[in-house]
């Protein structure tokens, strides 16, 4: 047993390691990143865009229509990052696949401008130079959704194997399927567009999670081989079937 979770691990880490951005067809850039409050406040969204197109990427707010035929496993995920500092902004820019893995971490950008419009503009453009550095071009490389869950499965080999836990039945040709991707205190499902739909905080049992949908919280629930979002309405508790691959 302990042979095959060593081969499953060193079969994943092979798998992470041979990854690049050139792997990728395009990139997906949220309107809002953790650290600003309204969407493309100081024009993050609208810079991180024309400094990917700069890049030789492809790339589409979460809020536009991706072309027909790509599958959400062969899109990255941009993130910006904030390092905190005094006098001085910082950012870093992070490319994630669709599990919430992290493909690549660009250089920190760095401004003292007192202007915030400004030293963001300074620091993306400064965490940007590393990336344009990559000389991305896409390699052909076809990156499934179910080939790219081969490494999700093999690492937790040997955690899965000592603390079983049934999950739901997930039907892959369900039309509704949400996608999981990890997040720091739980999981963001999103749908094939892709979208985000429901966001999820862990809690102390693998089968129930805190859940938030349209601003609508309840919960999420595995119960009869089906995930259920429940949610009370006028004194009435409401439960929505949900399709989810984790």
């Amino acid at each position: 047993m302990k042979i095959k979770v060593l081969l499953a691990l060193l079969f994943c880490s092979a798998i992470g390691f041979s990854q690049s951005v050139n792997d990728y067809k395009a990139v997906i850039i949220p309107l809002k990143y953790d650290f600003i409050k309204t969407d493309n406040q100081y024009r993050l969204a609208t810079l991180t865009k024309s400094n990917l197109l700069k890049a030789g990427f492809e790339a589409y707010y979460t809020s536009e229509q991706v072309p027909a035929g790509y599958d959400r496993c062969e899109i990255l995920y941009i993130d910006v990052k904030r390092d905190n500092a005094f006098l001085v902004t910082k950012l870093f820019v992070q490319f994630k696949d669709c599990y919430g893995k992290v493909i690549y971490t660009s250089e920190t950008g760095k401004s003292r401008e007192k202007d915030y419009e400004v030293a963001y503009k300074e620091s993306l453009e400064g965490a940007f130079v590393s990336i344009i550095g990559l000389h991305y071009k896409y390699n052909g490389k076809t990156i499934s959704s179910t080939s790219s869950s081969v490494a999700q499965t093999a690492a937790p080999v040997a955690a899965v194997a000592s603390t079983p836990v049934e999950k739901p039945v997930v039907n892959l040709s369900d039309p509704n399927l949400l996608y999981a991707q990890p997040t720091e205190n739980g999981f963001q499902l999103i749908d094939k567009t892709p979208k985000v739909v429901m966001k999820l905080l862990k809690t102390s049992r693998a089968d129930s999670f805190i859940a938030i949908k349209d601003g609508i919280q309840g919960s999420l629930n595995a119960k009869d081989n089906q995930w259920y979002f429940e949610y009370y309405q006028n004194d009435k508790l409401i439960s929505e079937k949900v399709s989810v691959k984790f």
